[in-house]
């Protein structure tokens, strides 16, 4: 099922600001001295301010995401509540995304969340591989960008933090221009091979959690309209297995 919170909160917004101006500008002076203020009008005074201002935060500045998926393993694990700057990319209009204010662009390595390409109701986080114009090439589980090949280093067997069972993955840690984070890779996985040229106004993604992710190898590129932000810390993570709070990562940075 599809639920556009933002087009609903924008609706409601809306509704009690009109409902607030409508009260205040002409029916206040109307009303009898000692008449009391309707209750729908009531509602509206008071909810309205605080609805505006949850609406100016998530939509301008920081809006929550919970991470449902594990294709950003070992930097994001099923279950972990994360911010997202809304205002790293540009700023934007509330429900059509549209660019208002142009303020930088993504860079490699960023962790970005946007509208999913083939369905914009849907939200995607995953790191950014690949800008506008750069050749990508992915062969044996490795990235070559614009003709440099992105390091590999530090093997070591994956253990899920969550103390589950071990999936058989080796975690190393990538080098992607600067920004070092581990990723996941497969080894009994196909050793299959990409070759891709970003579009202008397009970025290329893909989760670090490599062969277990859905991401620009299979449905193609983000266009810049369809980004949301840049995702920069978890402040709450649940860990379903165990049915605890996973203390150790609230407030950690995502890089």
């Amino acid at each position: 099922m599809n639920f556009n919170f933002e087009f609903i909160l924008v609706s409601i917004v809306f509704i009690s600001g009109l409902l607030y101006l409508f009260d205040k500008i002409i029916l206040r002076g109307r009303r009898d001295y000692d008449a009391k203020q309707p209750k729908i009008f009531e509602y509206a005074q008071s909810f309205f301010p605080i609805l505006l201002l949850v609406l100016i935060i998530r939509s301008f500045l920081v809006e929550p995401f919970r991470i449902p998926s594990g294709s950003m393993l070992p930097t994001l694990l099923i279950g972990d509540f994360i911010l997202v700057n809304k205002f790293s990319y540009g700023i934007r209009v509330p429900v059509i995304n549209k660019k208002i204010v142009d303020i930088s662009d993504p860079k490699r390595g960023d962790v970005a969340v946007f509208k999913y390409p083939q369905d914009p109701s849907l939200n995607y986080i995953k790191r950014v591989i690949g800008l506008p114009g750069d050749k990508i090439i992915y062969k044996n589980k490795q990235i070559t960008v614009n003709g440099q090949l992105i390091k590999l280093s530090d093997e070591q067997e994956y253990s899920p933090p969550d103390g589950s069972h071990k999936t058989g993955q080796k975690q190393y840690e990538e080098h992607l221009t600067g920004i070092k984070h581990n990723i996941l890779l497969n080894q009994s996985v196909d050793n299959k091979s990409y070759e891709y040229v970003v579009p202008v106004g397009s970025y290329f993604v893909m989760g670090d959690n490599r062969d277990n992710s859905s991401d620009s190898r299979f449905w193609g590129y983000v266009p810049a309209e369809n980004l949301v932000g840049k995702a920069f810390m978890i402040w709450m993570s649940w860990d379903s297995y165990n049915t605890t709070v996973m203390l150790g990562r609230i407030g950690r940075l995502i890089n």
